[in-house]
């Protein structure tokens, strides 16, 4: 599985109320949560995103509440994979859930700017910036947690299963 889009970029400490507004939590319908993802730090964000695009984050990127709608609005948004420097535990795991590729890398956070090109190998962890000609290697997910990422989260994992 791979990636390859353009590089939306953020500083630290994107929390889930930047990713997603509580204000808008009344809604079930993950289109309309996504139609205003990111928008109280990136007001056009949703103007700009194009399928497969790439968001980039530094450290402890989806701190805040636990709630699963963050990294799910970005998905919907979307953005084929987020690159952070680390992300925090419970958006980490909810991002798995909902079948997001997520990936931390200090030096790809730091190498890549907005508007770079970027691809990324999900099977070897290698990340690419073909806007400098420069590549970063991030772990790769274990062969489950890719396999889940696949299917689109871990329920539609544990269906392809017969669970």
């Amino acid at each position: 599985m791979n990636a390859k889009g353009l590089v939306h970029k953020y500083p630290d400490n994107v929390d889930t109320d930047v990713i997603i507004p509580a204000r808008y939590l009344n809604s079930q319908n993950a289109k309309e949560l996504a139609a205003h993802c990111m928008e109280d730090i990136d007001a056009d964000f949703v103007k700009k995103v194009q399928p497969g695009d790439v968001m980039v984050g530094g450290w402890n990127f989806g701190c805040g509440s636990s709630r699963e709608h963050a990294p799910l609005v970005i998905k919907t948004s979307g953005v084929s994979c987020v690159i952070a420097k680390s992300f925090a535990r419970i958006f980490y795991r909810n991002a798995i859930n909902i079948g997001l590729p997520i990936l931390e890398c200090e030096a790809a956070s730091d190498g890549i700017a907005a508007g770079d090109e970027v691809a990324v190998d999900f099977d070897t962890g290698l990340i690419t910036n073909l806007t400098k000609g420069e590549s970063y290697q991030a772990q790769p997910f274990p062969p489950f947690i890719q396999e889940i990422i696949s299917a689109g989260g871990l329920l539609p994992s544990i269906r392809q299963k017969g669970g």
